[in-house]
């Protein structure tokens, strides 16, 4: 069984290729599935978490993201944002830091340097919001 850490790399891989085809993220796994990947069990919840929350998700990132919408990052960025927000708003047993250091080191891998001190930004304020405290 792939790593948490693997599985979220997956899930943005294909929410991502979702994202610039403009296909919905459950055919995209499918699609995966039918070449012969295996979506693991834990890539197949955010993807489906993130599917299912798209609508508010992006309210909530648009709300912490000063300066910018959400249709206006650049597409991997607002990837990785997506599987952030979706774990540090509805997935409760994910710690707050895990979530975010996730998604940093996926955007500075992913993405830009700066990619990676914003994501933390924006993580960091839905985190104060949604999970006081932690």
């Amino acid at each position: 069984m792939p790593r948490r850490h693997e599985s979220r790399r997956q899930a943005i891989d294909i929410l991502y290729q979702a994202d610039v085809l403009g296909e919905l993220p459950l055919e995209v796994a499918e699609e995966w599935v039918a070449v012969g990947k295996k979506v693991a069990p834990f890539a197949r919840e955010l993807i489906e978490g993130v599917a299912d929350h798209l609508e508010e998700i992006d309210e909530i990132l648009g709300t912490h993201a000063e300066d910018w919408t959400v249709h206006r990052m650049p597409s991997v960025d607002r990837t990785i944002l997506r599987v952030g927000c979706y774990e540090l708003r509805f997935c409760e047993g994910i710690p707050t830091g895990v979530a975010i250091d996730e998604a940093v080191e996926a955007a500075k891998q992913l993405s830009t340097e700066d990619s990676g001190r914003f994501v933390n930004g924006v993580l960091g304020r839905i985190a104060r919001e949604t999970r006081p405290g932690s």
